[in-house]
C-alpha cells in the first residue's frame, strides 16, 4: 500500500495551530512526519495567504487561524478555513 495521506500538510498544518496555537514547528513536523523546513514552508505559504498569522510570544511564536477566510478553490468560495477546520476537528464550532 502507498504511503499517502488525504490531506494536504496546508490542510494539517492549520489544524493542529486550531488544536494549539502555540504549537512549534518541530511539532508540527513531528506529527504529521515531515522535516522542520517543510512545516516552515508550510505556515510561512498559509501565512502569506493570510490564513495563518504568526505573532511572536518571548520566545516562543504564536500563531493565529484565521477561520472567517474562504477556502481558496474556486469552487468552495461558499466555506470558509473554519468550515473545513472544525468538520476535521469533529466540533460544531469553528476554531
Amino acid at each position: 500500500m502507498a504511503n499517502w495521506t488525504f490531506l494536504t500538510n496546508h490542510a494539517q498544518a492549520p489544524l493542529s495551530i486550531a488544536q494549539d496555537p502555540e504549537v512549534r514547528l518541530r511539532d508540527i513536523a513531528a506529527s504529521r512526519g515531515i522535516t522542520e523546513r517543510s512545516a516552515y514552508g508550510t505556515v510561512t505559504d498559509l501565512a502569506e495567504a493570510g490564513y495563518v498569522v504568526k505573532q511572536k510570544n518571548g520566545r516562543p511564536n504564536r500563531y493565529q487561524t484565521r477561520a472567517h477566510l474562504p477556502l481558496p478553490e474556486p469552487s468552495s468560495q461558499e466555506r470558509t478555513a473554519g468550515d473545513v477546520l472544525a468538520l476535521l476537528a469533529g466540533t460544531d464550532a469553528r476554531p
